[in-house]
């Protein structure tokens, strides 16, 4: 698509449509199978408390680079071949972290190999939202969770085709390198996505995404970032420690119980435009951090009464969540932004959520845990409280000081 141009409407069987879905579905497989079981392997390996709050915080490191590269997308060079040469790091460093059981070395790979994949998400979602309307992006994201769900086809073929242990090894990281290859090659074949701001002087500013900090300077817009933020702490205990939980419990299909949730995902996402149409992003989002308290009051509830059943309500709302509060947060971002910052502003929620946030989170999540260790494990039913109501209070606080009064927030019918 050519600078300036309008992005359109596609129907599915459009081929820069199929295009944009095939890299989604790489793009989340290639992380997702190695990400997920990733807190077992560390407690396999013995690693101690803060070596593994370090270790899964290298995803969080990794988002800190997201502005830049969203800069570099902006000003320097096409989008799809920034993409390609963040896959070919990506690749090199998952086969080296598949290589070693040194945990100081394993970080090392684990935070270079995240530099250049975690710029991705905001990258793939602005190349996206460059050649179909911002509004239509979920329908396009949904083949990122097809791609996360599919990811637990290693884990089954391992263990039930080759009888090869897989959850908790070091096999994932070579699944994930492999699967980087192959995006890089689909990568080269993507549209155009020229820098929509070629030609403008770059600085620091540009380079860490601060120009986004601007935007802040609208109230709502500010808070909007800070509850991302403070989301980002009950939500790294599911999605930084949740394996460590199910090995807990003596589950054997990590990768593929927690991948559950994801396959709910790809309906969720398929009702964020008609729900934003019918009820507007703010309780949208307010939808998905309903979600995010409904799903550790069953951790809390299944544990407390002994009904194991109930993990699996926290487990399949993980769509809900990620789908309204996190994508529609990226829709509101991507409407509250100027053309020339949407890469920048994608790369600044990355950095806030997935990066900082995330990262604060992780250290919070990993002494809640090891101060609720026991001789026999961890008092989970303790952990699970504190969460939730840390979730509650984020909920209340989100509807009294997030306001309406915003047209990027409205339903169709306002």
């Amino acid at each position: 698509m050519q600078k300036g141009a309008t992005p359109q409407v596609m129907s599915p069987t459009n081929p820069v449509r199929i295009k944009l879905s095939v890299m989604l579905f790489l793009q989340y497989m290639m992380y997702a199978v190695w990400w997920v079981p990733l807190a077992a392997y560390l407690t396999n390996l013995e690693v101690s408390s803060t070596e593994k709050s370090l270790i899964v915080s290298s995803m969080a490191i990794g988002c800190i680079f997201s502005p830049v590269v969203g800069m570099l997308a902006d000003r320097f060079f096409s989008g799809q071949k920034v993409l390609a040469a963040l896959n070919f790091i990506n690749a090199i460093m998952l086969f080296l972290a598949g290589s070693t059981n040194n945990p100081d070395f394993l970080f090392i790979c684990l935070v270079i190999a995240m530099l250049g994949y975690m710029p991705s998400w905001s990258l793939t979602s602005s190349i996206a939202m460059a050649h179909i309307d911002s509004e239509q992006f979920p329908k396009v994201r949904i083949f990122g969770s097809i791609g996360w769900v599919a990811s637990g086809l290693f884990s089954v073929v391992f263990i039930r085709l080759l009888n090869i242990d897989f959850d908790g090894t070091n096999l994932p990281f070579y699944c994930g390198a492999a699967v980087s290859v192959v995006a890089i090659a689909t990568n080269l074949t993507l549209p155009d996505t020229p820098p929509p701001a070629k030609g403008q002087q770059g600085s620091l500013i540009d380079a860490f995404g601060l120009r986004t900090v601007d935007l802040m300077k609208d109230r709502n817009f500010a808070l909007f970032i800070v509850f991302s933020f403070l989301s980002m702490i009950p939500f790294a205990m599911y999605f930084s420690f949740f394996s460590e939980f199910l090995l807990h419990i003596k589950t054997k299909y990590i990768s593929v119980t927690m991948n559950w949730g994801v396959l709910a995902e790809m309906g969720f996402l398929l009702l964020v435009p008609p729900a934003i149409k019918k009820f507007g992003l703010r309780k949208v989002m307010i939808f998905g951090l309903v979600a995010l308290l409904i799903r550790y009051l069953s951790f809390y509830v299944g544990g407390l009464i002994h009904q194991s059943w109930m993990y699996y309500i926290g487990i399949l709302i993980h769509g809900l969540i990620f789908g309204f509060f996190y994508v529609g947060g990226q829709i509101y971002i991507d409407k509250k932004a100027p053309a020339e910052l949407k890469s920048q502003a994608q790369g600044f929620i990355f950095l806030v959520t997935f990066g900082v946030g995330m990262l604060v989170g992780n250290f919070i999540c990993a002494k809640i845990i090891d101060f609720y260790k026991t001789g026999g494990g961890y008092n989970w039913n303790a952990i699970w409280g504190i969460i939730t109501l840390s979730s509650a209070v984020l909920l209340i606080a989100f509807m009294l000081f997030f306001k309406s009064n915003d047209a990027s927030l409205r339903s169709k019918k306002e």
